[in-house]
């Protein structure tokens, strides 16, 4: 399912109108890559939880989300799924846990191929987990998740220029913890 920003603006209006179908194609629409947001910051058996926790936070105050020039829909979700990692943290006191086992349906089924991504995920994995915390967080979310400069400043309340940055210097940070672990050309 795809939609634009236009129809997703309309259902989140209709939303904050008490519509529950609306919500629900809202929900259908962002439930993958939040899961897959909350997945890659915390131990698996809390993101069922977290995800759940976030659309019920979500439609209980779907009325006091406003459309502004530089906040959508979209990175207001993203801020909620931020705060309730952090949340989680400060309640659990956990590390950072990445998985590289999310499902991805464009990916072939091919047992060879999928054990050396699962290998090359591991190391990855391994590595984004020895970053700070908030170059985890721009990797994550510019490369797993596939988000805009734009949505990330968003999410993170910083300028597209110090998202730049930050994705430069975690990337430089990760090359080095790539070289650190004996990798020299990672693709």
């Amino acid at each position: 399912m795809e939609l634009s920003d236009q129809e997703i603006e309309d259902l989140v209006v209709k939303s904050q109108q008490g519509d529950q179908e609306a919500f629900g194609t809202l929900y259908d629409f962002f439930v993958t890559p939040i899961y897959r947001y909350i997945y890659y910051k915390v131990n698996k058996e809390h993101v069922e939880d977290l995800t759940e926790t976030l659309f019920l936070k979500a439609w209980e105050n779907i009325r006091k989300y406003k459309k502004r020039k530089n906040t959508t829909f979209k990175s207001w979700l993203y801020r909620i799924a931020h705060n309730l990692v952090v949340d989680h943290y400060r309640l659990h006191r956990e590390h950072a846990s990445l998985n590289p086992w999310i499902s991805d349906k464009k990916k072939q089924a091919d047992p060879i191929r999928r054990t050396q991504e699962s290998l090359h995920n591991e190391t990855l994995r391994e590595a984004i987990s020895r970053l700070k915390r908030n170059y985890q967080q721009v990797v994550i979310l510019k490369f797993i998740n596939d988000l805009s400069n734009k949505e990330i400043s968003e999410i993170l309340k910083k300028s597209e220029g110090s998202v730049r940055i930050m994705q430069f210097r975690a990337l430089k940070a990760l090359k080095s913890e790539l070289a650190d672990m004996g990798i020299k050309d990672y693709e």
